[in-house]
């Protein structure tokens, strides 16, 4: 609703500075002050989990369909735990990650598999490659946010998104100096749809992922992304009216299959090494 009317990075830096904003008066209203002295690591979190993301989600749903992205989204967790060894210590890569890694991508590959084999979108390719992209960029995002010390949640969702909104704003306005042809339409729809994702899918939502991955680890909380596509998929066919393909359900039975697997094996796991 919002890229209708609304250029992709420009919905990023209003996603982005109406979270900052909304956790900035969360904060004050709380009382809630800074340690200070990790900005750097804000900066970079920012970069990595909110700058980029919201940017190439934003221009990739432009030629995909609600569905299709949420499903490309649900790919953070094969990220996370591939990545988890290099930025965490002491992780390591198990049989059940690396198994529901081929898993999922197995079903990236059913879902994609009629454009593969006919060879006629390039544009939709490249725009599920932004959106896996962001998936990336969000997975070591989540992993870098472990190394976030001494913060309330809210003050380190606040500093995440405070961090990327100059970033967006800046690079917003840069792309709108180089193509001024470039038209905003505000309507009520793409207004309402920016502040929605601002104070809920960015505000909210990002206070929320502070405190799990305080509470349970990044790895834990990155798996809640699996529910991404399914409530993505609903949605898509409910309130969007998108035709949902055999390829597309199949896709979805498939990557939610790989984190069933996941827990059962972990869960396997965990009480065999209790009981021995």
């Amino acid at each position: 609703m919002a890229v209708a009317d609304i250029p992709p990075v420009w919905v990023g830096a209003g996603r982005s500075v109406i979270g900052f904003l909304t956790l900035f008066l969360i904060c004050q209203g709380m009382r809630l002050t800074s340690t200070g002295g990790q900005w750097l690591e804000f900066n970079l979190i920012g970069l990595l989990e909110a700058t980029i993301p919201f940017v190439l989600v934003a221009w990739g749903q432009q030629y995909t369909d609600t569905a299709i992205a949420a499903i490309l989204m649900g790919t953070i967790p094969f990220f996370t735990v591939i990545l988890a060894p290099l930025l965490i210590r002491g992780a390591r890569i198990t049989l059940a990650g690396i198994s529901s890694v081929l898993l999922g991508f197995i079903g990236l590959l059913i879902l994609f598999y009629p454009e593969l084999a006919m060879g006629n979108s390039n544009t939709n390719l490249m725009a599920a490659g932004a959106i896996i992209t962001a998936s990336a960029c969000f997975a070591v995002g989540i992993l870098l946010l472990k190394g976030v010390e001494d913060e309330h949640p809210l003050i380190v969702a606040r500093n995440v998104l405070g961090s990327a909104s100059l970033q967006i704003v800046f690079v917003a306005t840069l792309m709108t100096l180089i193509t001024p042809a470039t038209e905003i339409t505000l309507t009520p729809s793409s207004l309402g749809a920016i502040a929605y994702l601002g104070t809920m899918c960015a505000g909210l939502v990002y206070y929320l992922y502070m405190i799990l991955i305080r509470d349970a680890g990044p790895i834990f909380a990155s798996l809640n992304n699996y529910l991404v596509p399914l409530i993505g998929v609903l949605l898509g066919a409910t309130i969007n009216n998108e035709a949902m393909t055999t390829n597309t359900w199949a896709a979805l039975a498939t990557i939610l299959a790989a984190v069933a697997f996941n827990q059962i094996v972990s869960s396997f796991t965990a009480t065999t090494a209790t009981s021995e």
